[in-house]
């Protein structure tokens, strides 16, 4: 069966289309990526004291990439993920209509732009759908990046960060129940796809209209899927938004958690961290993260960290760790922003 989205054109685009990296000497590459591999292991003892979670022998592989890296990494994430998505649509009532009109290689170069975007962004990722094991991606020039422009203590910075990508390495291995749900959340959505023609293009006059008010400075954050989301699908996304918005603050509580002597310049990171989420970047870059739902990234790590450490000062660090029992101990999308109803419906 053909894909709708050619993914070698998406591979090569994006690799056109990445942003040039910082300039490193050979040396300072090698250290770089001997720093981060030492942060990566040092961050796992910090993160199993922090959770109190139980992390089984490790058999992610830890990866310091480049943007082509990434890109290549995440070429074979999001294909393993959309594939499906696409096949049902080749398999509904008009598939030679809606593929000529798409087109693999136009939504392959598509594809390909916006993960030349975002492979100047990410610094870290915890990537688990191409392989079994999962993949700790550590992307150096863009933590070289940040770090100069911000002018930040290296060291520090990349222990900070190293800790927050090993928490969801732990979170996705001491939970043995966590990937599993969230493949079910992605088939679940896949299920949920609504392909009548007139449907489909009564929400595509959504997407213009937050294309209009992105552009404006006045969208919602929470990207083009939203704004094509049927009724039936956003009832899933409505879940999988708490659950990340769950896994991201708690990310996001633990790298702050770390001791002061650990960390000692972790107040100047967070200080100019958040700075620069407020100041934003120029209005394109704006306007792409809004697209693409990034801000609303953005507001799940600061509603997730605030339900973490809400639930942690009403019941423990212990009673917090309840949220990991099974898929129904999990926080709502409403319960993220009111924890106190979690706590009164998990702990009674």
């Amino acid at each position: 069966m053909t894909s709708l989205v050619d993914w070698s054109v998406a591979e090569r685009s994006a690799k056109a289309l990445a942003p040039q990296p910082p300039a490193v000497s050979p040396v300072q590459a090698q250290a770089v990526v001997a720093e981060l591999r030492r942060a990566t292991d040092r961050a796992a003892a910090l993160v199993a004291e922090l959770t109190r979670l139980n992390e089984p022998a490790v058999t992610a592989t830890t990866v310091v990439t480049d943007r082509p890296g990434w890109i290549e990494a995440n070429v074979a994430s999001m294909s393993t993920v959309m594939d499906p998505l696409t096949d049902k649509l080749i398999a509904s009532k008009q598939p030679g209509r809606l593929a000529s009109a798409v087109g693999g290689r136009m939504t392959g170069a598509q594809a390909g732009a916006v993960l030349a975007f975002l492979s100047g962004k990410v610094l870290g990722q915890y990537e688990f759908f191409s392989k079994q094991n999962g993949q700790l991606l550590l992307v150096a020039p863009n933590l070289v990046a940040v770090e100069r422009a911000l002018r930040l203590d290296s060291s520090d910075f990349r222990l900070w960060v190293c800790v927050h990508e090993v928490t969801h390495r732990v979170q996705f291995t001491a939970v043995p129940w966590m990937r599993q749900h969230m493949l079910d959340e992605i088939q679940a959505l896949t299920d949920a796809l609504d392909l009548d023609p007139e449907a489909i293009r009564e929400r595509l006059k959504g997407v213009l209209s937050e294309l209009t008010k992105a552009a404006r400075g006045h969208g919602d954050g929470n990207g083009l899927l939203a704004a094509l989301a049927s009724p039936e699908s956003r009832v899933v996304m409505e879940r999988v938004t708490g659950f990340m918005s769950l896994i991201e603050g708690h990310a996001e509580y633990v790298m702050n958690a770390v001791p002061a002597n650990v960390i000692p310049s972790q107040p100047d990171i967070e200080r100019k961290f958040a700075a620069r989420r407020r100041r934003g970047a120029n209005p394109l870059d704006r306007l792409l993260r809004s697209l693409l739902g990034m801000d609303a990234k953005t507001r799940q790590y600061t509603q997730g960290s605030q339900f973490v450490r809400s639930v942690v000062s009403q019941v423990g660090l212990d009673g917090f760790n309840a949220v990991w029992t099974s898929p129904e101990t999990l926080p709502s999308k409403a319960e993220i922003t009111a924890p106190s109803s979690w706590v009164s419906r998990v702990h009674g």
